[in-house]
C-alpha cells in the first residue's frame, strides 16, 4: 500500500485481525490490565518503559506492596525506592516516578487526572503521558510504542524501510476510530507483540528505531551494581572500583552519569544515595 492513501477496507481488515488476536491470546490478565488505579497505572507504564513485560510484572506486584498507595511513595525517600526498584534497570525512572509522585501529591492534591492534563511530570513524555490518558482514563487519544508500530508497518507497510510514525498517523487514527480506547491499545500490543515472535522484527524498519545495547558490561551494569552497593551505605572512589572489581576509570565514568542524573551525590570523598 501507498504511504498516501490510507484504504477503509484495509483499516476493517487490520481491525478484525487485531480484535480476533486479542479475543484468542490477548494478554487479558497482566496485573495493570485488570486495575483501573491510576497509581498503579502509573507505575507500570514508567516500569515498562525499556523493559520487557515478563521482567517486569514482578517488580511491579513488589513495589506496590512497598508503596500500595501515591502518598506512600510520596513520602519515601529515594534510597529506599531504588532498592525496591533494583535489578529493574535504568534507574533513573525510579528517581522520576517519585518525584512524579511528590509533584502529584503536592502540586496537584493527588489527582494523576489533573497532573497529566496540566503539567509535564519528570520523565513522563508524550508516549507515557498518552498511555495513562488512555489505560487510567480511557480517553480517545492515540499512541505509539515498540509493539504498535511493528503491528502497523507489518500489515501496511511490508515492505517498505525506514517508516516514519507521521507515515503510519493516519493509518493510527482510522483505526482508532470508534473503537474503546483501553481496550484497543491493549490488543494492539498484543497483536504487535504476536508479529515481532512471527516475523523479523518489523519495528526494526521504522525510521525511530535504535538497537538496544547488550546489558552485560555496559555501563548501565556499573550503574546497577554502583547503586546496590551505595544502598547499603557510603563509599569512596578507590573502594567501588575494588568491591565492584571494575576499572576505576569506568567506575568514575558511571559515577559522573549517576549524579548528572541526581541519583547519588559526592560528600568528604565519599559517595551516598542523593
Amino acid at each position: 500500500m501507498s504511504r498516501q492513501g490510507v484504504s477503509s477496507s484495509s483499516v476493517a481488515a487490520f481491525r478484525r485481525d487485531v480484535w480476533a488476536h486479542y479475543r484468542e491470546s490477548g494478554r487479558h490478565n497482566l496485573p495493570w490490565r485488570t486495575t483501573r488505579n491510576p497509581y498503579h497505572i502509573l507505575v507500570s507504564e514508567v516500569m515498562l518503559q525499556q523493559t520487557q513485560v515478563p521482567r517486569v510484572v514482578g517488580k511491579y506486584k513488589e513495589f506496590l506492596k512497598k508503596y500500595p498507595t501515591l502518598r506512600s511513595l510520596a513520602k519515601s525517600n529515594l534510597k529506599e525506592v531504588l532498592k525496591v526498584w533494583s535489578g529493574l534497570g535504568y534507574n533513573r525512572r525510579a528517581k522520576y516516578l517519585h518525584e512524579s509522585a511528590k509533584m502529584i501529591v503536592t502540586k496537584y492534591r493527588g489527582s494523576i487526572k489533573n497532573a497529566t492534563a496540566s503539567a509535564k511530570l519528570p520523565g513522563v513524555g508524550a508516549y507515557t503521558n498518552a498511555a495513562l490518558r488512555i489505560f487510567a482514563f480511557n480517553e480517545p487519544v492515540t499512541m505509539l510504542e515498540t509493539n504498535i508500530r511493528a503491528a502497523y508497518i507489518h500489515y501496511f507497510f511490508p515492505k517498505a524501510k525506514a517508516v516514519s510514525d507521521r507515515d503510519l498517523t493516519p493509518f493510527v487514527e482510522m483505526a482508532a476510530r470508534g473503537q474503546d480506547p483501553r481496550e484497543w491499545h491493549s490488543a494492539l500490543m498484543d497483536f504487535g507483540a504476536h508479529m515481532k515472535k512471527l516475523h523479523e522484527n518489523p519495528t526494526a524498519r521504522s525510521a525511530s528505531y535504535v538497537m538496544r545495547s547488550k546489558f552485560e558490561g555496559s555501563l548501565r551494569q556499573v550503574r546497577g551494581e554502583i547503586l546496590r552497593l551505595l544502598g547499603a551505605g557510603s563509599y569512596g572512589d578507590l573502594a567501588l572500583a575494588k568491591t565492584l572489581t571494575h576499572d576505576e576509570r569506568r567506575v568514575r565514568e558511571a559515577l559522573r552519569g549517576l549524579m548528572k542524573d541526581g541519583l547519588v551525590v559526592s560528600e568528604k570523598g565519599s559517595w551516598r544515595i542523593a
